[in-house]
């Protein structure tokens, strides 16, 4: 049974003071009933906060701790960055990788992403691995083409032994920070192209058992029906996640 998964990714929000009280304010009064061990809740802090998420969460079930990115190096004279084994040592479980602002923003192509991965993978981290579309590739109805190419390019070069313990978010480009979000159809037709690419490649039971999340503008209106299809596993939020209110009853639509 794979995994149902919120995941909140901060970006570069919140003072230190706004950290520790949104943190305290997420774990508050949270139904953890409704959580288990196949049903959890990610939180990806800025990287100067990851001590205080992990500890935020270490007397919580079910709650984690994520980090935005990592380096593609293991360690040396790489000044600014931070290492999976940095993030390792900080008690981190998961680690976004390829999230469209740092392919858009920080030129971070395949190739790194790829070394990305086996960083990850190296500290037995989970990566949460990005992939989408911009708006005029789903204009020209090349975003199948788009995606395939993502996950042929980094997903697809890992040993299925591997593949088994990443997460995949699909996150349309042009419904990330805009307000629009894919339509439940659109984001479940993604998701199960995804679903059936990883069931070609390696196996229908390897496919049936990685989580696949959708990225682009969740809130708590949209959650529900999001949720509700098939192939789609939960989310990963971005602006929801700094409201503790709409972020916890976000999580609570996963019961739903």
């Amino acid at each position: 049974m794979r995994k149902k998964i919120i995941a909140g990714n901060w970006k570069m929000n919140t003072t230190k003071d706004e950290a520790i009280a949104l943190l305290n304010s997420l774990t508050e009064n949270i139904q953890e009933n409704i959580l288990s061990e196949n049903k959890i809740v990610v939180v990806a802090t800025p990287f100067p906060y990851l001590h205080f998420a992990a500890s935020a969460f270490t007397s919580k079930k079910y709650f984690y701790t994520a980090a935005q990115n990592c380096s593609e190096y293991e360690q040396g004279a790489y000044t600014g960055e931070v290492s999976a084994k940095m993030l390792a040592s900080l008690e981190v479980q998961y680690v976004i990788i390829g999230h469209s602002e740092r392919r858009q923003y920080f030129n971070e192509n395949d190739e790194i992403l790829l070394q990305k991965l086996l960083q990850v993978h190296k500290q037995h981290l989970t990566p949460i691995f990005c992939c989408g579309e911009p708006l005029d590739i789903r204009l020209s109805n090349k975003h199948y083409e788009f995606v395939q190419q993502q996950l042929d390019a980094c997903l697809f070069q890992l040993e299925e032994s591997y593949l088994k313990k990443c997460v995949i978010a699909y996150e349309p480009i042009w419904a990330i920070g805009t307000g629009k979000t894919a339509t439940p159809e659109q984001a479940q037709e993604m998701h199960a192209f995804i679903r059936n690419e990883i069931a070609n490649k390696y196996s229908p039971a390897t496919a049936e058992g990685i989580s696949i999340l959708y990225g682009g503008s969740v809130n708590a209106k949209n959650a529900v029906e999001l949720f509700s299809c098939k192939d789609i596993d939960g989310g990963l939020v971005g602006g929801a996640s700094l409201n503790a209110v709409e972020f916890k009853t976000i999580i609570q639509s996963m019961n739903t």
